[in-house]
């Protein structure tokens, strides 16, 4: 691990610009309005947290596996992997980087079963269609996405810290504890520093429970600016659950979704001879990753 975070690979590769963004995502916006592309994200990080908890993860793991998960699709489309295995791969990942433990395969697939009948059937009326080879196969292809940058700084430490300058004030902790987690339904852990999430999280608390901090803030060195563009962008997800019926409106808008091509996303390895490398079983795994529910 990095000795502090402007070593680490998440400054360095992992912190992105919006442009950035909407450029990897042009090809999924051409079927999906911005605000549909969010409704889905929302959608599958609500389906780890679901898996993280039926699982008993610690809240850590669940947040690694929600930025490994929007990593995979800052770099790709929808149409590359199903959300669906993507999801479950992620936790199956975190769950090791986190040194919870590797999860067996019986239980992580226990757990998807059990979470699709009793939260999403509305979406997923079916059984999970994924096995465990599956899930170790679409590893590999978010490892390959990632860099093998798996190493994470998330916000919940620094916000510790501001927390006790102020007093350990733990009505104030708490909310702004929820609101971290809160964030990782936006894009502010791709596009912003952990220091600042905690920042712009203690900072929205403190308007919900009407606590004056600022003083305190004003006497940061910090980019306050920073600070009110991702409190911002917390306020706009706010905005826009009010008025989300996610059981209404997601089936309509999976099927919507960009479908997942029959075939590579991208073209094989070739060999010196101009023939695929390992013959046609590199097409035939990731078609098969890319199997959606239909």
């Amino acid at each position: 691990m990095a000795g502090n975070f402007w070593q680490s690979s998440h400054y360095q590769q992992w912190i992105l610009d919006r442009s950035d963004l909407l450029r990897e995502r042009h090809d999924d916006l051409k079927h999906l309005s911005q605000e549909d592309y969010q409704k889905i994200m929302i959608f599958f990080a609500n389906v780890i947290q679901a898996l993280g908890e039926n699982l008993k993860l610690r809240q850590q793991v669940i947040a690694t596996a929600t930025v490994y998960f929007k990593r995979f699709y800052s770099r790709n489309s929808l149409r590359c992997i199903d959300p669906l295995l993507m999801a479950p791969t992620c936790i199956f990942l975190a769950a090791k980087v986190e040194e919870f433990g590797a999860l067996s395969n019986n239980r992580i697939i226990t757990s998807c079963q059990q979470v699709l009948k009793s939260k999403f059937s509305y979406v997923y009326p079916q059984d999970f269609p994924y096995r465990q080879h599956q899930i170790l196969e679409c590893e590999f292809f978010l490892l390959e996405a990632m860099d093998c940058c798996l190493i994470l700084y998330h916000p919940y430490r620094p916000l510790l810290q501001y927390i006790q300058e102020l007093g350990q004030d733990e009505n104030l902790l708490q909310t702004a504890w929820r609101v971290i987690n809160d964030s990782l339904r936006t894009d502010v852990s791709l596009l912003y520093p952990p220091y600042l999430i905690a920042l712009g999280s203690l900072h929205l608390a403190s308007v919900i429970l009407q606590k004056d901090l600022k003083q305190w803030f004003a006497e940061l060195t910090v980019d306050l600016d920073k600070i009110i563009e991702i409190t911002k962008e917390i306020m706009s997800l706010y905005d826009l659950w009010k008025a989300y019926d996610e059981k209404k409106e997601i089936p309509k808008l999976l099927q919507s979704m960009p479908k997942p091509n029959p075939a590579p996303s991208r073209p094989p390895s070739q060999g010196a001879n101009g023939q695929d490398v390992g013959g046609n079983s590199q097409a035939a795994q990731q078609t098969q990753l890319s199997q959606g529910v239909q």
